[in-house]
């Protein structure tokens, strides 16, 4: 088979801003057979948000290296090419491209956070649920729920983690095993990732200690479940 693959920066369209940084939007490149596809890394749609910036004490903005998503592109580029091996078509990569690059903790935040709204409503604390709805435009959900542990009653706070194992995605869970298995700035953890029997076992392991009070396998379930949550450009 002759196929071929590259990332570059797309120098044919306008400047975006990166985290304080102009820079050409960074493209993938697939040529089999003579015929050629293009479009948009995932990876920098996804590092783009301003969650993934960090602010560094002199006020400036630091976000991820190019350097990297570049790497994490060509990564699941190479894992996808050899899912498919003989079987290979540019329809199909691009399927699977868009299915094992996703980030499942951005995969399952957009129905968490619709639980948290509809949570603090039914509280009878709209405010709070209008916060959740803008906040979350520039915050990171989890460093959000992490701080309602502060300010929230005990009681108020049990609820609401023990409801969104009922109601909501396994969104919480995923996000403290990646925080436990990965560094900034490149938090995501990955369908490609997912892929992998030792990556289930070791998250599994990981539930059973750190949420003894939940069925491990049952979230399991929910996470093999990723692709029905609906997801939304934040």
């Amino acid at each position: 088979m002759k196929i071929s693959f590259k990332t570059y920066l797309n120098d044919r369209l306008k400047q975006v801003d990166f985290h304080g940084q102009l820079t050409y939007p960074l493209y993938v490149q697939v040529t089999y057979e003579r015929k050629t596809i293009f479009f948009k890394s995932y990876y920098f749609e996804l590092f783009s948000k301003p969650k993934y910036a960090m602010q560094l004490p002199d006020g400036s903005i630091k976000g991820p290296d190019l350097e990297q998503i570049i790497e994490k592109e060509n990564e699941v580029i190479r894992f996808v090419m050899d899912k498919l091996k003989d079987g290979f078509s540019l329809e199909t990569f691009k399927k699977l491209y868009a299915h094992f690059s996703t980030d499942l903790c951005d995969a399952t935040e957009f129905d968490f956070i619709t639980y948290l709204y509809l949570f603090f409503d039914d509280k009878e604390l709209p405010h709070m649920a209008e916060l959740i709805k803008w906040g979350i435009l520039h915050i990171d959900t989890y460093n959000l729920v992490i701080e309602f542990k502060k300010i929230l009653k005990r009681s108020l706070y049990t609820e609401l983690i023990e409801q969104a194992y009922k109601k909501a995605p396994p969104y919480l869970q995923l996000y403290n095993f990646m925080m436990y298995t990965k560094k900034r700035p490149l938090l995501c953890f990955t369908a490609m990732e997912w892929d992998n029997i030792e990556t289930i076992r070791s998250f599994k392991d990981y539930a059973k200690l750190h949420y003894s009070n939940l069925n491990s396998t049952k979230l399991v379930g929910q996470v093999n479940n990723w692709p029905k949550y609906r997801r939304k450009a934040l």
